[in-house]
């Protein structure tokens, strides 16, 4: 509690400038994390190895993050939502269209781009936490955690293209959200344009005629 002065409290100081800091110190941190965990692998890097590569020392990441599982889920959020803002990716602008859409193809189109925007930043990341998870009980949690939120992602946007016409699948919507989880998985992004060299344009629309095929009446 502040102390209080010819009756009026004070306010509690606080440094803008040292905010900025350290927001400027994480960011070099999950930078220097996401290039590691890709490059040399999770189970592979140390936080000693990110605090040397990040330009900080070593008790500056853990009082930052608390643990290198900790560093993982912050690689993963910042690479899913492309910064460090505590903004949902469903509230995110670039996921507008799927809301705005005023059909089912509509919302496929858009979650397509959405997918492929994610696929970009994430790909390799989501390799990293894979193969981390065979040997690391923390990366398994990520990775199962991973799993449930596309699925999780996958019915939201099966909802949302049910409000606007009929699927495929009719009143089966485990087997709707099935489908669509097994297509917003950003190892095909890895898969296509990573590994074979198809440019972003090509793999977007490939992505989005998959997803009306499996979805939308015929």
């Amino acid at each position: 509690m502040g102390e209080v002065k010819d009756g009026k409290p004070t306010r509690p100081y606080r440094s803008r400038v040292r905010e900025e800091s350290a927001r400027r110190t994480r960011q070099a941190v999950v930078a220097a994390a996401t290039e590691l965990f890709v490059d040399r692998g999770y189970t592979a890097t140390s936080l000693a190895d990110v605090a040397a590569t990040a330009g900080v020392a070593r008790p500056t990441v853990f009082a930052a993050f608390g643990s290198k599982a900790a560093l993982l889920r912050q690689v993963l959020d910042e690479a899913l939502a492309g910064d460090d803002e505590p903004v949902p990716v469903a509230q995110r602008p670039w996921f507008r269209p799927v809301w705005e859409a005023a059909d089912p193809a509509g919302v496929l189109d858009g979650y397509a781009d959405v997918c492929t925007l994610i696929g970009a930043r994430a790909a390799r990341v989501f390799e990293t936490v894979r193969r981390a998870a065979d040997g690391s009980p923390e990366a398994a949690e990520i990775w199962q955690t991973l799993l449930r939120n596309r699925r999780a992602g996958a019915r939201m946007v099966v909802e949302r293209a049910r409000t606007l016409g009929p699927l495929r699948q009719g009143s089966d919507m485990e087997r709707a959200v099935d489908e669509l989880w097994f297509y917003n998985d950003p190892a095909h992004y890895g898969a296509m344009v990573d590994g074979l060299g198809w440019d972003e344009q090509t793999f977007r629309r490939w992505l989005a005629r998959s997803m009306r095929h499996a979805l939308l009446p015929h």
